[in-house]
C-alpha cells in the first residue's frame, strides 16, 4: 500500500463482510421494493422470519416503509437510492462501501441524502468507506479523508486538519470552494515577497525552522480575508466583479497582477468599482515549497 512516497508492506486484509452501494441504483425493475431488499437474503437461504425482520428494520431506518409495495419505476431518484442503501443495510455487514452514490441526484436531493447518510452512520456505528469527487460530501460526511492523486494518497487526516493544514499545494487547491488564492514568491527574513507584495510571517508556523527561507507558493483562502479591521497584513484593492450568493458574497479583484477572490457577508453593500481595504492573518495561510509543492 502506498501513502505518498511511503510503502507499507505486509498489510493483511481482515475478515470483514462488505456491502456495496453503487452510483447507479442497480435495482431489479420487475421487483417491488420489499423484494429488492429481500432478494440477497433469500439467495442465502435465510429463514423467512429473519428476512422480514431485517427488511422491516432497514425500511424503518431509511423511512421507506410506505414504499415497500412499489416498483422502482414508481420511485423518485432519492427514494431509489435509499432502497439501494437498504439492500446493503439488510445484510448487517461490518463495512459499507459507497461508490459515488449521490452523483446521479440533483443538488437538493444530494444535500438531503448527505444528512440521511450522516444520521445512518451515527445510528449504526459501522465502518463506511465513501468514494466521491465532491469535496463537500467528503468534508461533511467523513471522520477521516484520504485525498488521492494518480493512485497515491496525498493526505489522510480529519476534515479539519486537511482544510487548515494541507500537506501540499494539490490538497490545498482541491479542498475549498472557491479554491485557495496562490502567489508565487520568496520567503526570507520573516517575510513573503511576491512582486510589490510583502507579507509579514510573524504568526506563521513553519514545519521546520530551516524552511523559513525558500522559493515558495503562498496560499490564503477567500473566507479568511477580512474587510477593514486591523489584520496583520492589509492592502487597498478595487472591486472588479461581485457575485451575490445569498448567504455570502464573492468578490473578485486583482492583487499582485493575479486574480484574487474573497468572501463577504451576504448582506454587505458592495458593487463593481468600489475601493476598499482588505487584509488577513498570515497565521491562517499555507505555504508550499516551489519545487516539491510540499508544505513548509
Amino acid at each position: 500500500i502506498k501513502i505518498g512516497d511511503r510503502v507499507v508492506n505486509n498489510v493483511q486484509p481482515a475478515e470483514r463482510d462488505i456491502a456495496m452501494v453503487f452510483q447507479s441504483y442497480a435495482l431489479y425493475p420487475h421487483m417491488t421494493v420489499n423484494d429488492n431488499l429481500a432478494f440477497g437474503l433469500k439467495n442465502r437461504k435465510m429463514p423467512k422470519d429473519e428476512i422480514e425482520a431485517r427488511v422491516a428494520r432497514a425500511a424503518e431506518v431509511l423511512q421507506i416503509e410506505p414504499l415497500l409495495g412499489r416498483k422502482p419505476a414508481a420511485l423518485s431518484g432519492g427514494q431509489r437510492q435509499r432502497v439501494a442503501i437498504g439492500r446493503a443495510l439488510v445484510r448487517d455487514v461490518d463495512v459499507f462501501l459507497f461508490d459515488e452514490p449521490l452523483s446521479n441526484l440533483d443538488a437538493k436531493l444530494r444535500a438531503d441524502l448527505r444528512v440521511e447518510l450522516k444520521l445512518l452512520h451515527q445510528r449504526l456505528k459501522n465502518t463506511m468507506i465513501y468514494v466521491t469527487h465532491d469535496q463537500i460530501e467528503a468534508m461533511t460526511l467523513a471522520d477521516r479523508i484520504a485525498i488521492m492523486k494518480d493512485g497515491l494518497i496525498q493526505q489522510l487526516d480529519s476534515p479539519h486538519e486537511i482544510y487548515n493544514r494541507p500537506v501540499n499545494k494539490y490538497v490545498a487547491d482541491f479542498i475549498g470552494s472557491p479554491s485557495m488564492n496562490f502567489f508565487e514568491g520568496n520567503v526570507a527574513d520573516g517575510n513573503f515577497t511576491s512582486g510589490d507584495l510583502t507579507v509579514p510571517l510573524a504568526g506563521y508556523e513553519f514545519i521546520e525552522p530551516g524552511n523559513a527561507s525558500a522559493n515558495a507558493w503562498f496560499g490564503i483562502r477567500p473566507e479568511h480575508i477580512v474587510v477593514g479591521g486591523d489584520a496583520p497584513f492589509q492592502v487597498d484593492i478595487d472591486v472588479e466583479i461581485v457575485e451575490p450568493m445569498g448567504s455570502d458574497t464573492l468578490v473578485w479583484t486583482t492583487l499582485n497582477e493575479k486574480p484574487f477572490r474573497f468572501r463577504m457577508d451576504g448582506q454587505a453593500t458592495v458593487k463593481t468599482g468600489d475601493k476598499m481595504k482588505i487584509g488577513f492573518d498570515p497565521a491562517r495561510a499555507s505555504m508550499f515549497d516551489k519545487t516539491t509543492e510540499e508544505r513548509i
